[in-house]
């Protein structure tokens, strides 16, 4: 048991220094600074016009497979927004029109108008396959902005919902996140068999340690517990 206990120790210690490291990493930022919310408009609720809107049901004609519809604001116009299994769709509510997906001007725009942070817009870029940090399906606007944290705001180009704000802060937290959970590829799995055989071997050297412990009570060794000296203690008889 003795044994086994020493080599799990060894096996062990160098995750558990990780795990220790990274959770310290983690709790010295604010989710909220690694989220992007900080630099990001809160937005409050816009009161809508009680008539004069198109009919919903000719809306979800248009959208094969709808399972939600939203009347909402995008950019100063009365939209419904319409999700289903074919995708989604913004569509005009006064005229039941379907909009066209963001241009790279209006996705701008966007991000812009959501941003609050110092810094401009210094990239724009329309991408086919969406990237791990920003956690959506493709195609995605991605626009970077020149402020310190080097922020990158992602547009969806069907619905102009913002789709994940990304930063340095979040990229040092995503790392030490991966590090945490030890999934090396997604970094979103926290049920991988390695981090799981990890764990029942640190259940296991801790109840190796409990049982030695108990064995050396029960044979004698901390004889301090019953008043005297420990067996080659300073105490002891030479």
């Amino acid at each position: 048991m003795r044994a086994a206990h020493n080599w799990l120790g060894l096996l062990l210690a160098a995750q558990v220094l990780l795990w220790m490291l990274s959770g310290a990493v983690m709790s010295l930022f604010h989710i909220d600074l690694v989220r992007g919310r900080t630099n990001a408009l809160n937005a409050f609720p816009v009161e809508l016009g009680a008539f004069g809107y198109a009919n919903i049901g000719g809306v979800v004609a248009q959208t094969p497979g709808a399972t939600e519809v939203t009347l909402t604001h995008f950019m100063n116009k009365q939209v419904y927004r319409v999700t289903g299994i074919a995708g989604a769709a913004l569509y005009d509510a006064q005229t039941a029109e379907r909009l066209p997906p963001l241009n790279e001007d209006l996705a701008r725009a966007v991000a812009r108008q959501d941003f609050v942070g110092t810094g401009d817009i210094v990239r724009a870029a329309l991408l086919e396959s969406a990237p791990h940090e920003c956690g959506c399906e493709a195609p995605v606007w991605r626009i970077d902005f020149s402020d310190r944290l080097d922020t990158r705001i992602y547009v969806s180009p069907a619905t102009g919902e913002i789709e994940a704000r990304r930063n340095k802060v979040w990229r040092i937290y995503d790392f030490f996140w991966m590090l945490h959970i030890m999934d090396y590829r997604g970094r979103e799995d926290f049920n991988n068999p390695l981090v799981q055989t990890f764990a029942v071997s640190g259940t296991l050297f801790a109840l190796s340690g409990i049982w030695l412990v108990a064995m050396r009570l029960v044979g004698g060794k901390y004889r301090i517990w019953r008043g005297g000296p420990a067996r080659g203690g300073p105490g002891a008889p030479t």
